[in-house]
This record gives structure tokens, C-alpha cells and sequence, in this order.
């Protein structure tokens, strides 16, 4: 039993058929008897996923165990589940305790499992922690820049169209669905249509053309080309080096050549 619960292949296996069994009781009425089957299914599912944790937890200790990042990351997948795992098992209801299955929607995390199985997805992850890192400012001075429009356009707008500036929150996310290129031409042409001012509709229209290009070509070009540009530098380096070090082998050729 023990070389199963530590076997990549069976361990797969389990997290697609899981994610296929979520998948599956989207189609199913609540009290239907296909729900009930897949509703066992998935509870079965979960059961190995508690026994392969404790498999492997006496296999290698809770040391080894517990020093790896996708393992912390199983065992809590495992004590979400728990509470479901226990209702299921035992016959007993409590009711102050049943909105602890609401975290059995949290179930589907488990195929981010799958991820662990692509090859050098830990250089993957690291590359992505770093590109965020790196993109930490340019960020903050995006939302910095969305914020201060968005104020802007909700004095300036809120009046004529609510439904995207009524307020400094909604004008916030509005002014972000321009960013991303999502209906900007819209919310000018309905302005200039509520407005009975010409000078007012045209304003407008150059405002938001203006907000697309600073925010939504400009700003998140930026941010992509920051993100792809740290993504890729491990590369870079690793190429960098290497024509260092072939460099420095031709120069060695050349010397011994000489002498």
C-alpha cells in the first residue's frame, strides 16, 4: 500500500478523475442520484488523498515531509476537505459546524496538484515570484496612476453616466475596464449622447482616448514587457555565461597558438 500512495502515476490519476468528478456535478440536479454517486466518489477521492498524506508523512517523516512546498500544499488541500470527509463518515449533524462545507468548493485547488508533475515547474514558479517582484513598483505607480483618474473621472462623469462613475469605486474599476481595452469607446459615445453640451462630447472623447493610451497601451505594456523581461533573465544569464566561458576558451586557444 505503501508504494502506491508513493507512486507519481497513481497519484495523477487520482487528481484527474477528482477533478473530472467536480466537473461532472456541475450537470446534476442536488437530490438526483448521479449527484449522491459523484457526491461518494468525491468523498472517497478525498479519503486517499488523507491516507496518502499520512502515508508519506511516516514514510519520510514529518521533517521531510513538511520541508517541501507542494507537500504543505497537499496537507492543507487535505484538512479543507476535512470537515466534509468528517460529516460523510459519521452519522452526526452538527448544525453550528455546517458552514464548514462551504469550504468543500475549495476542492477543485486540488488540480493545481498536477502542476507538480510538469518537468522544472519549480524553475517556472521561481521565475514567476521573481517577475512579480520585479514588477512590484511599476504596479504600485499603475495603481497609483488608476487611482487618481478614476477620482477624476467620477467628479467629471459621475453625473452623466452613474453606472460607470457613480461612485469612487465603481469609477475605479470602470476606468480599469478601459485600461484593458474593454468597451472604452463606449462609455464616450454615451456621455457625448446624455450631454447637451458639443464642447462637453468632444472633451470627453479625447479624455478617454487619452486614458487608453496612458493606462491601457502604455501602462500595461509596460508592466508585461517588466514581467517577460524578469521571466527571461535566468535565461539570459545562463546565456551570458556561456559566452563568457567560450570566450575565455578562445582566448586560451589563441594564446597556446601564440606561444
Amino acid at each position: 500500500m505503501f508504494r502506491i500512495f508513493l507512486n507519481n502515476t497513481f497519484i495523477f490519476i487520482i487528481i484527474a478523475l477528482n477533478a473530472l468528478v467536480i466537473f461532472m456535478q456541475g450537470f446534476v440536479g442536488p437530490e438526483s442520484w448521479e449527484a449522491h454517486a459523484l457526491n461518494t466518489l468525491d468523498h472517497f477521492l478525498t479519503l486517499l488523498f488523507l491516507v496518502e498524506a499520512v502515508v508519506k508523512i511516516r514514510v519520510w517523516g514529518p521533517r521531510t515531509y513538511f520541508s517541501g512546498g507542494w507537500n504543505i500544499f497537499d496537507f492543507a488541500l487535505v484538512l479543507v476537505a476535512l470537515p466534509s470527509l468528517v460529516f460523510w463518515l459519521t452519522p452526526v449533524t452538527v448544525v453550528k459546524l455546517d458552514f464548514l462545507l462551504a469550504l468543500r468548493v475549495l476542492r477543485i485547488f486540488k488540480f493545481f496538484r498536477v502542476l507538480r508533475f510538469v518537468p522544472n515547474v519549480e524553475h517556472l514558479i521561481l521565475g514567476i515570484i521573481r517577475a512579480l517582484k520585479a514588477s512590484t513598483l511599476v504596479v504600485l505607480a499603475f495603481f497609483i496612476f488608476n487611482f487618481i483618474f478614476a477620482i477624476l473621472s467620477f467628479y467629471l462623469f459621475g453625473a452623466l453616466a452613474p453606472e460607470y462613475f457613480g461612485n469612487p469605486l465603481l469609477s475605479f474599476y470602470s476606468t480599469f475596464k478601459i485600461f484593458t481595452v474593454e468597451g472604452w469607446y463606449e462609455v464616450p459615445d454615451l456621455i457625448a449622447e446624455r450631454s447637451d453640451k458639443i464642447w462637453l462630447a468632444v472633451l470627453a472623447r479625447i479624455y478617454f482616448v487619452l486614458l487608453l493610451f496612458g493606462g491601457g497601451i502604455f501602462g500595461l505594456s509596460l508592466i508585461n514587457s517588466i514581467f517577460v523581461d524578469s521571466m527571461m533573465s535566468d535565461n539570459t544569464r545562463d546565456l551570458e555565461k556561456k559566452i563568457e566561458d567560450l570566450a575565455a576558451e578562445i582566448r586560451g586557444l589563441r594564446e597556446k597558438l601564440d606561444t
